[in-house]
């Protein structure tokens, strides 16, 4: 009897199951010189039966059903199929005459009604065994999203421990990670000059090559470093320790969604300090530059429609830029802020335990809510997309309560804080301004938020 032999393992990686394919086609070998079966050809693929569409296993089938053998020899049925597609073609070929004989060194099998009825058994079987192990893996999955575990590879900065199967901080590359985000922080960097940046400082992938340009938004937007993950579109707090601050995690987030054109904008040419940080006054679209007769002109780009914006040079849009960075210094006053910032913190002791205790309450409360979503959730009042939204912005806000406990309860909290960052700020900008720093004017309006917008200078300006 002519047959062909086929063997399957569930991978197609060469370094598991290896032994699975040899010890098959081994065992087949020697069946068929007992049962006298000439094997025809042998097929062997490596992909998983869960699914039909195996195309070693369809090229084989076609040869059958052209009549080219009797039969096919396999080491079990759960080979040939693990799924109700394949496992009806070949009973449909055994019932129709084109599969003469099925033979398995592990099952019984013959033409008969009897036969045929086993033969289905064993592979309703085999998609069982597949979908009570899907199920199994899902489950599993579950549990681990409780427990805040994150139940994939860790990204870059973490390492996935296998002996406790936790995710923990990778000292090598955490420390470039931080640095990778206080860097993108200032606004200084394009993702173009980030990937230099930071290749230089050493930073790879586990396979050590480097990070690839397109992965670079993909990392500085992963709140995996803040404590959290996202898995299948659905934000869970993590049990893994964060990485970077809430603070600095925002601040990146407001520099990827201001660098809108996202991680393809070319490289900006330092020749025109002043392009990407100012849009037209009028219309609202983006501000470019140009060299004319040895000066630097900046104009609208018109990508909104037809503007009426006049080029501006940049000498004039230096001087204004400096004329308004000066006017957040604090001048005289300085002292005298400080002064009164000092005899403020005096008394602050005693009130920050009403502020921590205060905070502790709001993060109660915002876990109260988040319990009560998933109740009304599970009684099916709310949609799955509905629920995912409330429960990513319920999770953020817990997020940064939590921060702001954890952080109170490590200094007892400093309220006056943000008024001394605002006085250090009112110094730089000062500073910068008397020096006619660009890129420290620059930098202290993207600090405060500013909307630096471009109108047509005045004739005054022009004479200048």
């Amino acid at each position: 009897m002519n047959v062909f032999l086929y063997a399957r393992k569930s991978t197609d990686e060469d370094d598991r199951q290896m032994l699975s394919i040899e010890a098959q086609l081994t065992e087949l070998r020697e069946f068929a010189k007992k049962e006298a079966l000439s094997i025809a050809r042998e097929f062997v693929e490596a992909m998983t039966a869960k699914k039909p569409g195996r195309p070693i296993f369809n090229e084989m089938m076609a040869d059958v059903e052209r009549g080219k053998v009797d039969g096919i020899l396999s080491w079990h049925p759960d080979r040939l199929a693990r799924n109700s597609v394949d496992g009806g073609r070949i009973i449909y070929a055994v019932d129709t005459g084109k599969l003469k004989a099925l033979k398995f060194p592990t099952f019984w099998f013959e033409n008969t009604p009897q036969g045929k009825f086993m033969l289905n058994i064993a592979f309703g079987q085999s998609k069982y065994y597949v979908d009570n192990l899907t199920e199994n893996i899902q489950r599993g999955i579950r549990q681990k999203l409780r427990r805040g575990e994150y139940p994939d590879k860790a990204p870059v900065g973490y390492l996935n421990e296998p002996k406790l199967r936790t995710i923990i901080i990778d000292e090598a590359t955490a420390p470039i990670v931080r640095r990778m985000f206080e860097a993108y922080a200032t606004g200084k960097y394009t993702v173009c000059q980030l990937q230099e940046l930071v290749t230089g400082w050493g930073l790879q992938t586990c396979f050590g090559n480097p990070i690839a340009l397109s992965w670079f938004p993909k990392l500085l937007a992963n709140p995996f470093y803040i404590g959290q993950f996202r898995f299948k579109g659905e934000l869970y707090d993590g049990s893994h320790p964060p990485l970077i601050s809430r603070d600095l995690f925002d601040r990146v987030q407001d520099v990827l969604a201001r660098r809108s054109r996202g991680p393809y904008r070319k490289k900006q040419k330092p020749a025109f300090p002043l392009r990407g940080y100012f849009v037209c006054g009028q219309c609202g679209a983006s501000i470019t530059a140009e060299l004319q007769k040895g000066h630097n002109y900046y104009r609208c780009t018109k990508r909104k429609g037809s503007c009426s914006l006049k080029y501006t040079r940049e000498e004039i849009l230096i001087g204004q830029l400096s004329t308004e960075t000066g006017k957040a210094g604090l001048g005289d006053w300085l002292d005298k802020w400080q002064g009164r910032v000092a005899e403020l913190k005096q008394g602050e002791a005693q009130n920050a335990d009403a502020i921590l205790a205060g905070q502790k309450v709001k993060l109660v409360e915002t876990q109260t809510r988040l319990d009560r979503l998933l109740d009304v959730f599970l009684d099916g009042h709310v949609s799955r997309d509905e629920y995912t939204a409330r429960k990513e912005k319920m999770l953020l806000d817990k997020n940064r309560l939590a921060e702001k406990v954890a952080k109170l309860e490590q200094r007892k909290g400093s309220r006056f804080e943000l008024l001394e960052r605002f006085i250090s700020q009112a110094k730089r900008a000062e500073d910068a301004a008397f020096s006619g720093d660009v890129a420290d004017m620059l930098d202290f309006h993207r600090l405060i938020g500013s909307n630096l917008k471009l109108f047509n200078a005045t004739e005054e300006d022009e004479r200048q």
